[in-house]
């Protein structure tokens, strides 16, 4: 099967330019290169089955047809090598060090501003700060306690921060699940391969979570906004895998600025909330009058230091498209040091001489939406109709402000089974960070997201991606 898959122009993670197998996957091409293809397509499809059974699925918003969706599994791992899994998680680590710092700054002293590192108005009229969340002072100044960072690389290999995601991060149960999955139709590999494990995850952010309280066991519970939502089964299968509650606003209720837990033996205070609700639908009392996902009573609860929550109430300011283009600043100015993971070249809108550029020059660039998610308010100049590219255009000279522009990179592309055949398809990647009271955790490998459909540089599953499994190959931890 091997032999019929072409490289191309693209950077392929698995083949150098003359077919030969990068040195982290000669163990993987020798497997496939044994293996009949009826043989990789019964292994397969033995794993849609497995994740069919269990029910790991997604919801498409505004899709009446098909709402819930197994989300698409693709066989053939991707691998990082240990030496460059080490430099990436140094470089996650810095940045999220740095980026919490410049939270607890804008909502305390302000001190990046009042330095004019960053423009006021980049902060102040960012749709994720919060003004009701000025002065607080979180348990331990800790404002970003879980983030999925997407990287991607380019031609030359290079890994680049695409962004930074810090409100509600998902994806990490597709990495549990998934792995699961892995062991079974490729134990032979596991045993002769030294993948460092991600079955812990679930451990790692308890333990943060916990810490989070003075209690020596607090009441820890994940709240999530119900069945209906796009991530519910990660919230269930976390809350779960920590043993811990998973509740609905209306299973929680505000007394005497506490918060608790109603239960079949009475009211139960709570202590930590992992929440899964955005800002906006938190407490109807202070924000959206006309949520019902929230708890009144939650944020004052909040802010008397009554329960923790993570992540951080206003954590979105610090993940605005906009702002990620002064995120090597920010790591300058809190930390002293070089970014350790370049940004992708960005031109803001707000700006004038970077505006002008982007309207003339759509063709050649990705546009976003500063407030998007999912793939969604994105325009790939090269692949856009002229029709798309007229209504982003009347759009960013409506509001410039709430749009970028970055080139279009071509992302790394790896080997992926597609019907029957091996293909090249892009991918990006997501690893998780907990940071913990006295450190900074990052789940070796992440989420790998695939865009399935051929040439396309959109991996969201909510688009048509899929995922596969991230094996980072430890030199000498061989527990799977």
């Amino acid at each position: 099967m091997l032999a019929e898959y072409k490289v191309e122009s693209y950077y392929d993670e698995m083949f150098l330019n003359r077919g030969q197998a990068r040195s982290n996957y000669t163990s993987l091409c020798q497997s496939l290169e044994k293996m009949p293809r009826n043989e990789f397509t019964r292994k397969s499809d033995t794993a849609k089955k497995a994740l069919k059974n269990l029910g790991i699925t997604f919801r498409v918003y505004g899709d009446p047809e098909q709402e819930e969706r197994i989300i698409p599994f693709d066989i053939i791992p991707r691998m990082i090598g240990s030496q460059e899994w080490t430099a990436l998680e140094k470089g996650l680590k810095q940045r999220i060090k740095a980026l919490n710092l410049f939270t607890h700054d804008i909502y305390r002293d302000g001190k990046i501003i009042k330095d004019k590192v960053i423009p006021p108005e980049i902060v102040y009229g960012s749709e994720g700060y919060l003004k009701e969340s000025e002065g607080l002072n979180p348990i331990n100044k800790t404002w970003l306690h879980i983030s999925g960072t997407d990287l991607i690389r380019d031609s030359l290999g290079e890994f680049h921060v695409l962004e930074d995601n810090l409100r509600c991060p998902s994806g990490v149960s597709y990495v549990l699940e998934n792995r699961e999955v892995m062991k079974r139709i490729f134990p032979e590999l596991f045993e002769t391969l030294m993948i460092r494990p991600v079955y812990n995850y679930p451990i790692h952010l308890k333990s943060m979570l916990s810490q989070l309280s003075e209690k020596e066991r607090p009441n820890i519970v994940v709240l999530t906004p119900g069945s209906f939502n796009s991530a519910y089964y990660e919230h269930s299968l976390l809350a779960q895998e920590m043993g811990v509650s998973l509740v609905e606003g209306s299973d929680l209720v505000c007394q005497d600025e506490k918060v608790y837990m109603k239960t079949t033996s009475g009211l139960k205070v709570v202590d930590v909330i992992y929440r899964r609700i955005d800002d906006a639908f938190l407490d109807p009392e202070i924000f959206n009058p006309e949520s019902v996902l929230g708890v009144k009573g939650l944020f004052e609860a909040y802010t008397k230091g009554n329960v923790a929550l993570a992540n951080a109430p206003g954590a979105g300011v610090a993940d605005d498209k906009a702002l990620y283009a002064y995120v090597p600043q920010i790591i300058k100015y809190y930390l002293g040091e070089d970014a350790l993971l370049p940004n992708i070249e960005t031109f803001l809108c707000s700006n004038e001489k970077d505006c002008k550029y982007v309207l003339e020059n759509m063709k050649d660039l990705v546009v976003k939406a500063t407030n998007g998610s999912g793939g969604y308010g994105i325009m790939i100049g090269p692949k856009a109709s002229q029709e798309e590219k007229d209504k982003f255009r009347s759009m960013i000279q409506e509001n410039p402000k709430k749009y970028i522009a970055q080139p279009v990179i071509s992302l790394s592309r790896v080997p992926t089974w597609v019907e029957d055949s091996i293909e090249g398809r892009h991918v990006d990647l997501r690893p998780f960070i907990l940071h913990e009271k006295d450190d900074i955790y990052v789940l070796p490998g992440g989420l790998t997201r695939v865009a399935l459909k051929k040439g396309s540089l959109v991996v969201n599953s909510s688009q048509g991606g899929g995922t596969k499994d991230t094996w980072v190959i430890g030199d000498t931890n061989n527990v799977k």
